[in-house]
């Protein structure tokens, strides 16, 4: 049996590392072996962004590199097709599996679904691999977001559809999907982080960035973490900036750490802000007592789980650190008017504010001076992969035998 899985940016590689070790698991107990074949298509270049991930979350080296790299929507999905075709054709697997909701996804599906090999049992016959989409179902409902087109057109093409939240079950009945399609299994991202919680607290990102001086409030240190990459909040100069001024006021509370993503970066040139954002060298530290907005370089998964744990809230437009923070007990401000996690809010600890100054800002004083309930989603257990490798050992094995 060979599993073919593609991983085509930061989120991705977190929710592949549960099934990968489900996997080796797998094979380390039973029979038949499971072959994998591990695809980075390179949409995320930057060390920092792919490489570093690899490393810290102990998964194998890539099998395959596309090198894609950056470009537009329809340039960067069109070159993941071209290259991910010949990879296919090569190594003939069972099955491919594609997380999240990035142009890898929709491109490596897109090729899955329409391509065709000799049967393994018959020359004859013509045989595709299945199709299997790991977090499927999840909607914003806002078609401006390229991330929804990219989720509704793989769940249409997906002969396996595993969701990580009930919400998503209404979703894919309501567009056609057959019940026998969908599997709730849990999140392979909140797997992965069950899994390095603990190792992740032996970073030393707490002591280089001088934040373990600030002291404590409700047992978490008093600093904010903030991430924001979105092109609709970074791309469009004023709604950067009424973010900007929001995170500016929030940091007069507490000193806002805030690891800077390539994009926005370039928009922060771009639009003149650098004076809003002080950039922390290598070898910078934060004063004890400081306040203020900190920009540093992104960082490795561990050192960014470790901050986001001690964190006494995070602002972001993510919506992996959504559930990362749900999974934590961590208060989230999402900067978004939507959300296509809704169990993050409802059970979690998210809010949605939007992306005004004022409506950041009261959101967030009100998650620094207020302990709200959350509970820990169904199935956000640290077993999500091991369900999905024991559905598609079952699933494969059938095909098998009608064979």
């Amino acid at each position: 049996m060979k599993l073919l899985l593609v991983a085509g940016a930061r989120p991705n590689f977190m929710k592949i590392a549960s099934i990968i070790d489900a996997i080796h698991a797998h094979n380390d107990e039973s029979r038949p072996r499971i072959d994998c074949i591990l695809v980075h298509t390179g949409q995320h270049y930057d060390d920092k962004m792919s490489h570093t991930f690899f490393k810290d979350l102990g998964i194998p080296e890539p099998t395959v590199n596309l090198e894609v790299g950056s470009g537009s929507h329809a340039a960067q999905t069109a070159e993941v097709m071209k290259r991910f075709e010949p990879v296919l054709i090569r190594e003939h697997p069972d099955a491919v599996i594609v997380v999240g909701d990035v142009n890898s996804t929709i491109a490596c599906s897109l090729v899955a679904s329409k391509i065709s090999y000799p049967h393994p049992l018959s020359d004859s016959r013509p045989n595709r691999p299945l199709l299997v989409h790991v977090e499927a179902g999840l909607r914003s409902g806002d078609w401006s977001m390229p991330e929804e087109i990219n989720r509704v057109l793989t769940d249409v093409l997906a002969d396996l559809l595993f969701i990580t939240e009930e919400s998503a079950i209404g979703n894919l009945r309501r567009e056609g999907i057959s019940k026998d399609r969908i599997y709730f299994v849990g999140n392979t991202m909140v797997d992965t982080l069950l899994k390095h919680r603990k190792k992740a607290q032996e970073s030393t990102i707490l002591q280089r960035l001088g934040i373990q001086e600030i002291g404590k409030d409700r047992d978490r240190l008093k600093y904010a973490l903030v991430t924001l990459h979105r092109p609709s909040n970074v791309d469009n100069r004023e709604i950067f900036e009424q973010i900007l001024q929001a995170l500016t006021i929030v940091s007069k509370e507490l000193p806002v750490i805030f690891p800077v993503h390539p994009r926005t970066v370039a928009r922060i040139k771009e639009f003149g802000f650098e004076s809003q954002c002080r950039m922390l060298g290598q070898t910078d530290r934060l004063d004890g007592q400081s306040r203020g907005l900190y920009g540093i370089d992104p960082l490795g998964y561990l050192d960014f789980l470790c901050l986001t744990s001690n964190a006494r809230l995070v602002l972001t437009d993510s919506g992996g650190i959504q559930e990362e923070t749900t999974a934590l007990g961590v208060p989230c401000v999402t900067m978004r008017k939507n959300t296509e996690r809704p169990v993050t809010v409802t059970q979690g600890t998210n809010v949605l504010a939007g992306t005004s100054k004022v409506d950041i800002v009261l959101h967030a004083l009100k998650k620094l001076r207020r302990s709200a309930k959350h509970k820990r989603p169904k199935f956000w257990d640290g077993h999500a992969g091991e369900r999905i490798i024991k559905i598609l050992v079952r699933q494969l094995g059938r095909q098998v035998a009608r064979s």
